[in-house]
């Protein structure tokens, strides 16, 4: 697991003042302040292009519908299969969450 390399105090802190969010609009608001405008955009584009390798998409239709490189698309793809299964996880929640 690669996390375990970036493990500690300043990592737990983000991860933990990204867990204490009330809205989604508090999202907003301190994605805003923490991060680029690209920076949200590229994780936002990543999250988008494991929903639809998830779905079946081929590389052609996920590059020309989001715009990722196709080096983006593989390392997605390469987490979707062999890493810890947290794409599948928030996926799979988000799907439960819009058929409520």
């Amino acid at each position: 697991m690669q996390i375990d390399k970036l493990r500690g105090k300043e990592l737990d802190q983000l991860f933990t003042a990204i867990l204490a969010m009330r809205d989604l609009e508090e999202c907003y608001r301190f994605f805003d302040d923490l991060c680029t405008v690209n920076e949200i955009q590229s994780l936002a584009q990543r999250l988008e292009v494991a929903r639809m390798l998830r779905e079946g998409f081929t590389y052609h239709k996920i590059e020309a519908e989001t715009g990722a490189s196709t080096a983006t698309i593989s390392r997605v793809k390469r987490c979707l299969n062999y890493g810890n299964d947290a794409y599948e996880m928030v996926l799979e929640r988000l799907y439960e969450k819009e058929n409520k």
